[in-house]
Formats: structure tokens, sequence, C-alpha cells
């Protein structure tokens, strides 16, 4: 009985092991540097054969939804940290990156994704560097399979407010009247 129980406690830390092992390959959790870990809570999948969205968010999980941006100045640059929600279980896709833009579509910064990340929300940062003249940015999800679309955010960095906007599967242009 001692034996089947020291077993059974050996199984268990090496499940645990390996399991926070796959949750966290390095400081950001995605190999990088940054020290972020994921946040947020599991949600309920998407078929991702049908995309039916989830009901409690009624987002489509086949793309990188961008569900959180929160932004504070560091030097002349600004720290942007963005919660995504994809569905990454169930296909070769995964997000693969997001992305800070004008509303011309010039790409300001990206922070790229080495890895799925299941059906949870995470968060990862970077630091982009925003033009004095620039009020208004967009933050864009990419999935690997399905590239830009789902859920975008307009954000004001020197405020750091956010208005969450869908974009259906393509990535929508954006006017000045739609920022926060």
């Amino acid at each position: 009985m001692r034996r089947r129980r020291l077993l059974v406690a050996a199984s268990a830390g090496l499940a645990s092991t390996t399991v926070a092992g796959c949750l966290d390959d390095g400081p950001g959790g995605d190999g990088s540097p940054d020290g972020e870990t994921p946040t947020g809570s599991d949600v309920e999948p998407t078929d991702t054969a049908t995309g039916t969205p989830t009901a409690s968010a009624n987002l489509d999980l086949r793309e990188a939804n961008v569900t959180g941006v929160e932004v504070e100045p560091k030097d002349d640059d600004y720290r942007f940290a963005v919660t995504l929600l994809h569905d990454d279980d169930g296909e070769d896709g995964y997000a693969n990156w997001w992305q800070v833009e004008t509303l011309d579509g010039r790409r300001l910064g990206r922070r790229d994704l080495a890895h799925a990340h299941g059906t949870r929300e995470f968060t990862r940062s970077t630091t982009v560097s925003v033009p004095s003249a620039v009020d208004c940015v967009v933050v864009r999800g990419h999935d690997r399979t399905h590239g830009y679309g789902g859920q975008a955010a307009l954000v004001a960095p020197k405020s750091g407010a956010e208005r969450l906007r869908r974009q259906g599967r393509e990535p929508a242009e954006f006017a000045p009247g739609d920022c926060p």
C-alpha cells in the first residue's frame, strides 16, 4: 500500500511539472523575456468546425480576439499589455501575433507569439513607439490560419481609453470618429 501511495504521489508530481512546463516555457510564457504571465480564466471552446461562438462573449474564437488593452507611458514610448482570446485547440492555427497600427493601417509595433495558448485569455506586452501626432491606434490580433479578424481595440495611448470593436472575419477600417 505504501508503495502504491508513493507511485501515485510521484506520478501526480510529474504530471503537474509537465503541465506547468507547457503553460510557461519561459518568463513570458511564450519564450519571451518580458515576464508576463497568462491572465483570465478558462472559457468554453468554440466549435471550430462550425465557428459557433461562446454564448457569454459571442466572439468567434477561430479569430484572434483582442479582449483588453492596458497602456502605460514608458520613457518616450508606450507599453501595451494586450489580452487575446482565441481557441488554439483543435486546429493548426493559433494566435501568432498582435500588432499596434495607425488608423490608416501603418504598423507601429508587433508582438510575436511563439506557441498556442489553449482556450484561455492570455496577456502579453511590448513597448511601441507611437508618434506624438497620433491620438488613436488600432490593436489587432492575428491568427496563423485565418489572418486578421475577430475583435480589435481602438486605443487612445495618451489616456489609455479603449473601445473594443468587432471586425468579423476580415480586418475593418476605422476612422477618427471610431476612437474612444
